[in-house]
């Protein structure tokens, strides 16, 4: 099977397969980076919510580094064994088992170490395997299905963020009587969802393993994968003349990427601030931008494959400009509802075709790298979006003026995205 294998019907297992995987691993990056574990991190865990704050946005810093060194080696070290699987494995089994161990972390600051270590562990298993799972979409697809395919897992993902954080809101933390005995006192109702994650994972991550095939591997040893990988990776950035379309494209990925994850984490932060939400109407917000975000990935997937990757992120930006600046505009929480909602239908549009974009314009032999690249660069910078919104924030005492700030930043991505030259499908064929 090559990375442009045919997907006929008799190949639908791979795809579900696939999809599953965005189901399975989104229950982490919606229970524990944003709307449970952090938050009780912050006020149960912490000496205070302020301190506790600080903290976890330090552990998410030093959890972005480590991402930042590592994409690009293991990126390219899989390119050299031609394997991606069994890397996802070891990452995907590292982010579960370090998840599960937060389960341990009892409601004093005494445990903030505990808890801080492996939120790190498992946050760059979790985005390392991204980078795995991410390489394997042209396995999957054809050339003619990469937009549908990937919108498609960005869509089924938004639904098992949902679902899993449905039942961790009501089947743990909101409930009187938690069940299995789990003593409230102690915030095991709280912790045990880092449990329900770790299950959930696992249960519907399993399918990818036994239901997607890849090349056989290479033959070259792990060490000398690694020393070739390296090599490979300096080559690829000393001679980054020679790929400046996919540079361009990733420097604006960057930029505009950096806006859609700030908007997306701050976006409780700034309800509640603004408009003074109370905690029960901000997770009733996050679970409706997630049905809109998904409900827009798999739109935008048909789109993707019609217009082609790259129209169908600036038709995106372009909304998202138009609607961040209602949001932010807006003094009303009804009129606030409405533009956010509208504004995170084209979430999943921008998110799902721009790894499409990368996998089209990536060299078949170089995808591995090319995605390392592809999730270094969208850690790189992902300070400047927190940062740029607190200076303002800081500087003019308006929390409404410091979000705006990401409006600037999806202007300048979708500015020089535009000097950005997608192949077509029928391309990318004859390139494969």
């Amino acid at each position: 099977m090559t990375d442009t294998a045919d997907v006929t019907r008799k190949d639908r297992k791979p795809v579900i397969a696939f999809c599953l995987f965005d189901f399975a691993n989104s229950a982490f990056t919606t229970i524990v980076v944003t709307f449970v574990f952090a938050t009780y991190f912050a006020t149960g865990i912490a000496a205070d919510p302020t301190t506790g704050a600080a903290q976890w946005s330090f552990a998410m810093a030093v959890a972005g580094i480590g991402i930042a060194v590592l994409s690009p080696i293991f990126g390219a070290v899989a390119d050299q064994t031609g394997r991606r699987k069994p890397w996802l494995i070891v990452f995907s089994v590292i982010c579960v088992t370090t998840t599960a161990l937060l389960w341990f972390a009892r409601p004093t600051p005494e445990d903030v170490p505990w808890a801080l270590a492996f939120a790190v562990i498992s946050t760059i298993g979790f985005e390392m395997g991204m980078l795995f799972y991410n390489a394997l979409l042209p396995t999957v697809s054809t050339p003619a299905t990469l937009g549908r395919v990937s919108g498609l897992a960005w869509g089924v993902g938004y639904v098992g963020g949902l679902i899993s954080l449905a039942i961790a809101l009501f089947g743990f933390v909101l409930v009187d009587q938690p069940p299995f005995g789990l003593d409230k006192s102690q915030a095991e109702n709280v912790r045990a969802t880092s449990l329900l994650v770790a299950i959930w994972f696992t249960i519907f991550a399993a399918p990818l393993f036994f239901f997607i095939k890849e090349p056989e591997s290479s033959g070259i040893p792990a060490t000398m994968a690694v020393r070739q990988g390296l090599k490979q990776l300096a080559t690829s950035l000393r001679n980054a003349r020679n790929h400046r379309n996919i540079f361009r494209y990733l420097i604006a990925g960057m930029i505009y990427s950096d806006a859609v994850s700030t908007i997306f984490a701050m976006g409780g932060v700034y309800a509640g601030v603004t408009f003074g939400m109370e905690t029960a109407d901000i997770i009733m917000l996050g679970i409706s931008l997630n049905v809109t975000a998904g409900l827009g990935a798999i739109a935008g997937g048909w789109l993707d494959d019609r217009l082609g990757s790259k129209p169908t992120i600036v038709i995106s930006l372009i909304a998202l400009i138009v609607t961040a600046a209602l949001v932010m505009a807006a003094q009303d929480k009804t009129l606030f509802w409405i533009a956010a909602l509208a504004m995170s239908t084209f979430f999943g549009p921008v998110q799902a075709a721009s790894r499409t974009l990368m996998a089209r314009l990536s060299p078949p032999s170089m995808r591995g790298e090319m995605f390392g690249l592809f999730a270094l660069s969208g850690k790189v910078t992902s300070f400047l979006g927190p940062a740029a919104v607190g200076w303002v924030t800081l500087a003019t005492g308006s929390f409404r003026l410091g979000m705006s700030t990401t409006i600037l930043f999806l202007i300048a991505g979708l500015l020089l995205l535009r000097g950005v030259k997608e192949e077509t499908a029928r391309e990318v064929s004859l390139n494969a």
